[in-house]
C-alpha cells in the first residue's frame, strides 16, 4: 500500500462520484452491443486528477499494469479496458450533464453546508488550453460608433455627438440574479494577461478559474470564464452562489475586486468586505487602509494562493487537453473536488 495508492482510496470514498452516475442498465436492455460502465469510468477520471496524470492514454496505460488501482475503478482484467475513444465519449457525457458541478455541490452541502465559514477568500487562476484563441467581435454599438466618429480634430466651435456607453457589467449584475449573471460572462477561448505576486505580467491563452475558497482550503464555489475576463466581472454572482451553500462572515478580496458594487452586495449578504484597495489616481483614501487587526486578518487570504497552487501542482490543472469551455469546466472540477476530498481527509491522516 503506498501513500498515493492510500490518498486514492481516501478520495474515492469521500466522493463517491458513482453514485451521481447513472447506471447503464436502468433503461433496460437494447439492442447491439452494451455500452461500458459510465461509473467506472468517473472513478478513472478522478484518479486521474489525484495521480496528476497528463494524458488519458497514460491513465489506461497506469490502469493496465496497476491491479490495485484497476479493480478499485471496477475493472477486474485488463482486456476489460476501454479504449480511449471511450473514454473521451464518456468525458463529452460528463460534461453535458454537469457532473462535476453536481459532485462539487453535494460534497459542499455534506461537508461544509450546516457550519459557520469565517473567511471566503476570493481569486482566480489561469488555465493554458490547447486550442485556437476565438477572435474578437466587436458588438453592434462599438461598429456604430466607430461609423458616426469623424477623424481628425473637431473645428473651433463644432460639437460632437459623444456616442452612448453601454451599462457597465457590475451595475447590470446588481439586479441579475446569479444564474443570470453567470451566463452573460464569456466563455471562449482568448487571451489574457494577469500579474503576479511580484508585479510581472504574464500571459497565457485559454481560460480563468475564478474560485471561492474556506478556511481550509475547501473549494466553495468555482466559474470558469474566458482568459480575458477581469477578476471583478465575475464577483458578484460569486458572492450570490457562495452565500446560497455556506454561512460566511468574511469576504476576502485583492486590490482587482475594488469596486463600490462588489463592496456593495458584500454587505449587502450581510457579510464584511476586505479588499485591499487599488491605488488609483490620487493615491488610497484613508477610509481604505487597513487597521492593524483588518491588515492580520486579511492574511487569511494566503488561502485562495494556496489552493491554487495545489490545483496546478497535484489535481492536473496544468495538463489540459480537451477543447471547448463544458469540457475545460469539467476538467477543472475533477481537480477540485479531488482536492476537496483531500483536504477534508487531511486532519484525518495528520
Amino acid at each position: 500500500m503506498t501513500a498515493k495508492l492510500e490518498q486514492v482510496i481516501r478520495v474515492l470514498e469521500v466522493v463517491r462520484i458513482e453514485q451521481h452516475v447513472g447506471s447503464p442498465f436502468a433503461h433496460g436492455y437494447g439492442y447491439g452491443r452494451p455500452c461500458h460502465d459510465r461509473r467506472w469510468l468517473a472513478r478513472a477520471f478522478v484518479v486521474k486528477s489525484v495521480y496528476d496524470i497528463a494524458t488519458t492514454d497514460a491513465l489506461i496505460e497506469l490502469l493496465r499494469f496497476h491491479k490495485s488501482l484497476r479493480r478499485l475503478c471496477g475493472w477486474e482484467y485488463r482486456n476489460a479496458l476501454p479504449s480511449a475513444s471511450t473514454f473521451s465519449r464518456a468525458f463529452t457525457e460528463f460534461s453535458s450533464q454537469g457532473l462535476g458541478d453536481r459532485v462539487h455541490a453535494a460534497l459542499v452541502s455534506k461537508h461544509v453546508g450546516d457550519q459557520v465559514v469565517m473567511h471566503v477568500s476570493r481569486d482566480s487562476t489561469e488555465v493554458a488550453a490547447r486550442e485556437r484563441a476565438a477572435r474578437k467581435i466587436k458588438s453592434e454599438s462599438e461598429k456604430s460608433s466607430v461609423q458616426r466618429k469623424k477623424r481628425g480634430r473637431p473645428k473651433k466651435g463644432e460639437e460632437r455627438p459623444r456616442p452612448s456607453q453601454p451599462p457597465k457589467r457590475l451595475d447590470v449584475q446588481m439586479s441579475q440574479s446569479a444564474e443570470a449573471a453567470l451566463s452573460d460572462l464569456p466563455k471562449v477561448c482568448d487571451w489574457g494577461t494577469k500579474k503576479d505576486t511580484g508585479g510581472h505580467k504574464h500571459t497565457w491563452k485559454g481560460w480563468k478559474a475564478h474560485i471561492d475558497w474556506a478556511d481550509g482550503n475547501l473549494p466553495i464555489t468555482v466559474v470558469t470564464t474566458s482568459a480575458s475576463l477581469h477578476d471583478s466581472q465575475a464577483a458578484i454572482p460569486m458572492a450570490r452562489l457562495t452565500a446560497k451553500r455556506v454561512t460566511s462572515l468574511y469576504d476576502l478580496m485583492d486590490s482587482a475586486y475594488d469596486a463600490p458594487q462588489i463592496r456593495q452586495v458584500s454587505e449587502q449578504l450581510g457579510h464584511r468586505p476586505i479588499i485591499d484597495a487599488n491605488p488609483r489616481r490620487g493615491g488610497v483614501p484613508e477610509d481604505k487602509l487597513f487597521d492593524p487587526a483588518t491588515k492580520q486578518r486579511y492574511k487569511e487570504r494566503t488561502t485562495a494562493e494556496r489552493g491554487n497552487s495545489r490545483l496546478k501542482d497535484e489535481f492536473g490543472l496544468r495538463h489540459l487537453r480537451v477543447r471547448g469551455h463544458a469540457k475545460a469546466h469539467l476538467h477543472i472540477m475533477f481537480g477540485v473536488i479531488a482536492l476537496f476530498a483531500d483536504q477534508l481527509l487531511k486532519p484525518l491522516t495528520g
